[in-house]
């Protein structure tokens, strides 16, 4: 068994490529039609097919229960271009226990989208702003191995 990827059915495939292009930076790499496979491994489904497929009309957006995950090196930047792009926040944004920043957004048709900081670039954001690899450790929750392996490196 090989999990391939994940499908999202969308009710208007050209603004989903345009916002997944724009906000995200995926790119199409294969075009069906009725289904297109981005970079990063997601396949949009036409709403339409979605529905032939498994046989009801009964598809619900916006359940808020499950999300796709995204890393961000440079988050400052990536927040900035949200602002830009209108995106609709699911909140603003967070700063977990551990020091990484978070934000989720909804796309058009209401799937949720958590974009977190790289955690290297949480270390090294920590290290930059004066603690001790001992200390970025302890407050990440991470092994001093890891906080020493992104001493110097870039994410």
């Amino acid at each position: 068994m090989k999990f391939k990827n994940p499908l999202l059915a969308v009710t208007d495939m050209e603004r989903s490529v345009q916002f997944y292009k724009q906000v995200l930076g995926l790119h199409k790499i294969m075009d069906f039609g009725a289904n297109v496979t981005l970079t990063g491994g997601i396949a949009l489904q036409t709403l339409d097919t979605w529905r032939g497929f498994i046989g009801t009309d009964q598809v619900e957006f916006g359940s808020n229960d499950v999300e796709f995950y995204f890393e961000e090196d440079d988050f400052d930047e990536f927040i900035e271009s949200l602002r830009k792009h209108g995106v609709v926040l699911v909140h603003p944004v967070k700063e977990h226990a551990w020091g990484q920043r978070v934000v989720r957004f909804y796309d058009p048709d209401r799937h949720m989208i958590e974009v977190g900081e790289n955690m290297k670039a949480v270390c090294r954001r920590f290290l930059d702003g004066g603690m001790t690899p001992e200390q970025a450790a302890e407050r990440m929750d991470v092994p001093l191995k890891f906080v020493r392996a992104c001493m110097g490196k870039k994410a």
